[in-house]
């Protein structure tokens, strides 16, 4: 017989779970974790409701192209649906080496790894090269899987202002030793829908002897000749010594890369732990990512509707007088300031039909509280004018 056992004292960590403010204002308002019941191009549907998806980051819509579904149904048929295992151990198999060899060639570099998530791909970037001792000079916008890829590699941080070398200059000047230095930016800010001045960031680097690594998750498929991305973008894919990214993005899959010569590709195979003892990359994901990669390269077409609506919705969000944190990108921002603020005017949207996202402090600088937006290939005449009337709603009510 299992007798209760009776705890004198409290369980701290149960306790701070049961209380936490956060989960508690997530429940109350119902703001993030929504599901989806049915997805027809740009539309999806929840609770039976229609709505324009605004906030994907599908930004080529490749995610239902015909040539990617039947590419992923076939790996399935071929390979089953997991290789369960590691890369280092039994996991590689043939696709993995024809996408990475793919995308190198794409990304004009000499090597790639693939991970199964993007997130896994810019932590190991970090966590793979910098060390105890190191110096990391990091953009203060960067994103989560970045900061994690820093705490893990034990080295010292200092912080620059976003997307502002001048600012990188004088850190740096303060550094005497002759330690290691890695730069560490993003090609394009998820939130921001800001692109990293590379060649300013490139001549500091050469200048201080600093590693560069670069997020690109953002900028890859969106930026460059047919979305080679940020690199290719300003010339200087030869300048960047490592890149990463997420396949999650414009190639309509799940899982990531980090690309670069070949001794550094090797390098982390060796050192990353989340490369060596994370399981490999998906049969369908692979072939996803694989032939999304085929019809960037194939159907220029996408990129040409992804940049002509990119351009259509900034401009009417700016005949609205809204703040888009000066966006350069399909990723654009609502700026609303405080976390009521944004929080009515992603109701209103979410009313209206129009489903976005909304990013509050310390996700986002104080008082950059914002709706985070986001553009696709795949949105139409029809729901640009619903999120006209969803916008105009949403300006009377929040």
């Amino acid at each position: 017989m299992v007798f209760p056992v009776s705890r004198k004292n409290k369980n701290i960590v149960l306790e701070r779970a049961k209380g936490d403010p956060l989960v508690r204002m997530q429940e109350k308002y119902n703001v993030y974790y929504h599901s989806f019941e049915r997805q027809v191009g740009s539309r999806v549907w929840i609770d039976g409701k229609e709505m324009v998806m605004l906030a994907s980051n599908d930004y080529l819509g490749l995610g239902a192209h015909p040539k990617v579904i039947e590419a992923g149904k076939k790996a399935l048929d071929e390979w089953g649906s997991s290789t369960t295992g590691a890369r280092l151990a039994n996991g590689t198999r043939s696709f993995h080496l024809r996408l990475e060899e793919k995308l190198a060639g794409f990304l004009g570099v000499e090597a790639c790894h693939v991970h199964s998530a993007g997130y896994l791909s810019c932590m190991s970037a970090i966590a793979g090269f910098a060390q105890r001792g190191d110096l990391i000079v990091v953009d203060k916008n960067v994103h989560s899987s970045l900061l994690s890829g820093i705490s893990l590699s034990n080295a010292r941080v200092e912080r620059f202002l976003h997307n502002n070398p001048a600012d990188l200059r004088e850190v740096l000047s303060y550094e005497k030793s002759k330690v290691p230095k890695i730069l560490l930016i993003e090609g394009v800010y998820s939130m921001e829908g800001h692109i990293a001045p590379l060649p300013e960031f490139v001549k500091i680097a050469q200048t201080e002897s600093c590693f560069l690594i670069m997020d690109d998750a953002h900028g890859f498929g969106v930026l460059g000749d047919n979305g080679r991305g940020t690199a290719n973008h300003f010339g200087m894919t030869e300048h960047v010594d490592v890149l990463c990214g997420s396949f999650s993005k414009a190639l309509s899959s799940t899982g990531g890369f980090v690309a670069g010569s070949r001794d550094m590709v090797q390098y982390i195979r060796t050192h990353s732990k989340q490369t060596i003892f994370s399981a490999a990359i998906s049969p369908v994901q692979a072939a996803c990512a694989e032939a999304a990669l085929d019809v960037m390269q194939d159907e220029p077409e996408h990129l040409e509707r992804l940049w002509a609506n990119t351009h259509r919705y900034n401009q009417m969000l700016k005949d609205r007088g809204l703040d888009t944190w000066n966006s350069e990108t399909p990723a654009i921002p609502i700026v609303l300031g405080t976390k009521e603020k944004a929080y009515y005017f992603w109701k209103a949207l979410y009313d209206k039909g129009v489903f976005s996202v909304i990013s509050i402090a310390p996700g986002v600088p104080p008082g950059k509280d914002l709706v985070r937006t986001s553009i696709s290939a795949l949105h139409t005449k029809a729901d640009f004018l619903k999120i006209e009337e969803a916008l105009d709603y949403a300006l009377k009510h929040y």
